[in-house]
């Protein structure tokens, strides 16, 4: 592990807490699958699933209580022109998800999954009883221009996803948690930073977002190479990573996941915006990574950069790049199914089945 300063002792915990996953759990997972009353391994990624989370939990795994954090900040680096909608429409579409009329709202509840809305730094001010708000300001700096937030303010972003998940998860112990983004203009820091800590070229990691012509495709890159050039972010040192060419909501993700993490809780990771979250996550402790589980490959170029990156598989693949959440609602009644066939069918004795010589 890289040898990171932080100036959080709150963060650092996090960090020094998440351990490797249990062997043990594991090995008594893999035996279970193996005596089922299935051929060996016949149901492929759901019995790798079931081992992986059991590693995670140390225990055999269940699955009572699920939760989506969609996390929402505003970008002053949509003045560049580099979305098709205009900045108000984050806080439009937070007040849609609090009145229940989104995609993450149909899907959530179709998961049976808790729908949590986070004002991570959204530019306008929005009152409603559900949204929590830890607002760190109204929305981050343009990075074309110089830095998007204060080191200070990327620690208090990590640090806000930390502290909500812990809240949320002391009300209503959570098992399975997924991060999810609101934030016009948020794919452009997303490829900045998967560029930063992957290595590639911009133009590898950028798609058009919420659906930008050429032209804007193409200025879209040049802003987040200028941002590059202009801030100098530090790939050893992921705080100023995200400072540098960041997001609130990225941050509040990235804290939620480590918090997730640091209680034993898999955390089910959605697409593109919340993969550089994810990514962010990683750089900072890399065992996360086996308490990652990928939802599914977004059509934006840079996630499958993410994901090899980091080393995990997507599950599913259904052309999808809308963010809030959405892949990870619709993955976790395949996750729960994992954790279900592992605990519930019969072995081979217990079915008094013959077994194969």
């Amino acid at each position: 592990m890289k040898n990171i300063v932080v100036e959080s002792d709150l963060i650092s915990s996090a960090i020094e807490d998440i351990q490797p996953l249990d062997d043990d759990a594991m090995e008594l997972a893999r035996e279970r699958q193996d005596s089922l009353t299935k051929p060996r391994g016949s149901l492929g990624r759901l019995e790798e699933l079931s081992i992986q989370i059991a590693g995670i939990m140390g225990e055999m795994p269940k699955i009572d209580s699920k939760a989506i954090f969609t996390m929402a900040g505003d970008h002053g680096v949509v003045d560049e022109g580099v979305s098709a909608y205009p900045q108000e429409v984050t806080g439009q579409m937070v007040l849609n998800f609090l009145k229940g009329g989104a995609a993450i709202n149909v899907l959530s509840s179709e998961a049976d999954a808790r729908s949590i809305v986070v004002d991570m730094g959204i530019k306008s001010e929005i009152e409603h009883p559900e949204l929590v708000v830890n607002k760190i300001g109204h929305g981050t700096d343009n990075m074309a221009d110089g830095a998007a937030m204060s080191r200070s303010d990327a620690v208090k972003a990590i640090e806000s996803g930390i502290e909500i998940f812990n809240k949320e998860h002391s009300e209503k112990e959570i098992d399975l948690v997924g991060i999810g983004d609101m934030g016009i203009g948020n794919t452009t820091p997303s490829s900045a930073i998967i560029s930063c800590f992957t290595g590639k070229d911009v133009e590898e990691v950028t798609d058009r977002g919420t659906g930008i012509d050429d032209e804007a495709y193409r200025h879209k890159i040049e802003t987040i190479e200028k941002s590059i050039e202009i801030n100098k972010p530090n790939s050893d040192d992921p705080i100023d990573v995200l400072s540098k060419v960041g997001g609130y909501e990225i941050g509040g993700m990235a804290g939620v996941a480590l918090a997730a993490a640091r209680k034993n809780v898999p955390v089910v990771v959605d697409g593109f915006i919340s993969g550089a979250a994810a990514l962010l996550a990683y750089e900072l402790q890399p065992e996360i990574k086996n308490y990652l589980i990928a939802s599914h490959d977004s059509v934006e170029t840079g996630h499958t950069a993410t994901l090899n990156h980091i080393g995990v598989v997507e599950l599913v693949d259904f052309d999808m790049r809308l963010g809030e959440g959405t892949g990870a609602a619709l993955t976790m009644p395949v996750i729960q199914s994992a954790c279900r066939v592992l605990t519930d069918m019969m072995t081979f004795e217990e079915a008094r089945v013959s077994d194969k010589d």
